[in-house]
């Protein structure tokens, strides 16, 4: 099944773009310094991010994700607020500040599990074992925060 046939099934009102090409998501690795999840990455080439109802950002489009990792990354303020964000690769947001994330763990993404970033608190939790879950945890609104 598709991404976008999964998304449909939770979210009739999804919004699809373009998906990216594989160039470009190479590209946005090397300025991460990372690379992508293949679970995200197979999802931005079908689709370059995905909107749901009211313009929810379930999945960023490839090039917010690059912004807003290295605006977290680079801002000077961050260090005296909170932990270091250089173990997290954000993707998509809840629309109340917080921030969904995979976990980098010695320079690379070793585990498919999703993070809560909660900005209040920066606390930082599991919510997720995948992509695929946190897409019908969030859809279904078992996932709450």
């Amino acid at each position: 099944m598709s991404w976008k046939e999964q998304i449909l099934k939770l979210c009739s009102a999804a919004e699809f773009f373009p998906g990216v090409k594989r160039h470009e998501i190479q590209q946005a690795e090397a300025e991460l310094g990372v690379a992508l999840p293949e679970d995200l990455a197979s999802l931005l080439l079908e689709s370059n991010g995905v909107e749901g109802e009211y313009g929810l950002g379930l999945i960023w489009q490839l090039e917010r994700i690059v912004q807003e990792n290295q605006a977290f990354r680079e801002n000077p303020d961050f260090p005296e607020l909170y932990m270091p964000f250089d173990h997290l690769l954000f993707f998509a947001d809840a629309g109340n500040g917080d921030q969904f994330a995979f976990p980098i763990q010695a320079g690379a993404i070793r585990r498919p599990d999703v993070f809560v970033w909660n900005h209040e608190e920066d606390s930082r939790t599991c919510c997720a074992p995948s992509l695929s879950k946190y897409l019908e945890r969030w859809l279904t609104g078992e996932l709450l925060l």
